[in-house]
């Protein structure tokens, strides 16, 4: 049996290693309770469940040292879980069986420069012969200062939301990658679109299968059917209409580019999943978006300081407490969403394909002792943005083909100065 090829960005810390972590925990389980239906789910019956019994899990990051050190932690968090596994009674030997089969390898990507996203698609081309799951996890914000008079009043006014989707965090203006694109914007929304890019081939000839240039869509689309393709993107708690402007679309200049980028990313995952509906099964690659909830992380350590993030740390545990749902605080926690998405029967995922005009996501929930589970919430303010997600799509698109066209012109430059 075909076994799944899985790429996690952005996998050597945060929610992307809870990702990396609870998948190859959950697949040590003959049965992952992941895979099993939540709430939502319109069928519940669980005669579709089928079990791994091996992996291979690439983890896409800019720093490869770091990657490695934190493939060497993943090692040995799994070698514990199955050192405990083996000691229940009733253990069936289906960890070991699967250790021995996982693979977890290194490719390194760096989501500020395109050049380095076709050569992370040239690589996994010429390694793998498909990729069943490809988790968008990798992120960043550009926090730059506290605007804390703006932080007591909304502790003051709605102190739940204040440590949920926060608005006091002021964020920097018109940094640019080094290919002159909105930073954050490329790093969250465009270089992962670049390694996905099929809505030229969505409306060409269906039985065309041949890979965009430099894209890893062929590969999802190799997937074997017992597998089928998925690609997950991450959204967030805090995406926001509010900050979305169609004319900023690379979010240069607004001063909430974290907010609106996630926003776009509820856009452009949403109307790609709809354009894959349109095709053939054995042309579907499905596109989920997902959220982590409320994650304890690093991201905005440099701005509060360590006492700072221990008040945070506790703020986020008391309104845990008292029912706030969208605070696992713990990455492994904050993973659930994307590695159900990842795991589960499509037949408990796609509740609302006979819905397909209030597309939603996923997001990671808890009760208040902790105990997750996977929630779902609408795309806000959908069908007053449906259009823009087309418009949007073109212009991604168009963006993807200049680099496609100035890449080719270099590249046949270089061959031909070799012939000289």
């Amino acid at each position: 049996m075909a076994r799944p090829i899985v790429v996690v960005t952005g996998a050597n810390g945060g929610v992307g290693f809870g990702i990396c972590q609870r998948l190859v925990f959950q697949l040590c389980h003959a049965t992952p309770t992941d895979a099993l239906p939540q709430s939502f789910a319109v069928d519940d019956s669980v005669s579709e469940l089928v079990g791994h019994d091996g992996l291979t899990l690439v983890m896409a990051c800019r720093s490869v040292k770091r990657a490695e050190t934190a493939r060497t932690k993943l090692l040995e968090l799994l070698d514990s879980y199955i050192n405990k596994l083996q000691k229940k009674p009733g253990y069936d030997g289906h960890a070991h069986t699967f250790r021995k089969n996982l693979v977890v390898d290194i490719i390194s990507l760096d989501l500020a420069m395109v050049s380095t996203v076709f050569k992370f698609a040239d690589e996994i081309t010429n390694k793998y012969p498909y990729v069943s799951r490809l988790i968008f996890n990798a992120g960043i914000a550009s926090f730059s200062a506290i605007d804390w008079v703006e932080a007591f009043k909304q502790i003051i006014r709605e102190p739940v939301n204040a440590v949920t989707a926060p608005l006091f965090y002021s964020q920097h203006q018109g940094e640019l990658s080094i290919d002159g694109l909105g930073w954050v914007w490329q790093c969250n929304l465009f270089s992962h679109y670049v390694l996905v890019s099929f809505v030229l081939l969505l409306f060409k000839d269906a039985n065309l299968i041949g890979p965009q240039y430099r894209s890893i869509q062929h590969l999802l689309l190799a997937t074997p059917p017992c597998l089928d393709a998925r690609v997950i993107w991450t959204s967030s708690i805090e995406a926001s209409p509010i900050f979305f402007d169609p004319v900023d679309w690379q979010n240069k200049n607004t001063e909430h580019s974290y907010e609106s980028t996630k926003y776009q990313i509820d856009l452009v995952s949403a109307r790609l999943d709809q354009l894959s509906l349109q095709r053939p099964a054995s042309r579907r690659i499905r596109h989920f978006n997902t959220h982590p909830g409320v994650c304890s992380t690093n991201v905005a350590n440099a701005l509060i300081g360590p006492v700072l993030d221990m008040c945070k740390l506790l703020a986020f545990y008391i309104v845990r407490f008292l029912g706030s749902p969208n605070h696992p605080i713990d990455p492994f926690k904050a993973a659930i969403a994307a590695v159900h998405v990842s795991l589960a029967s499509l037949t408990f995922v796609t509740l609302f394909d006979k819905d397909i005009s209030r597309p939603a996501k996923f997001g990671a929930e808890t009760d208040r002792w902790g105990h997750e589970r996977v929630g779902v919430i609408r795309v806000k303010d959908w069908e007053q943005n449906e259009a823009e997600s087309d418009v949007l799509l073109g212009k991604l698109e168009a963006l993807y083909q200049s680099f496609k066209n100035a890449e080719e012109v270099t590249m046949n430059f270089e061959t031909a100065s070799e012939h000289m």
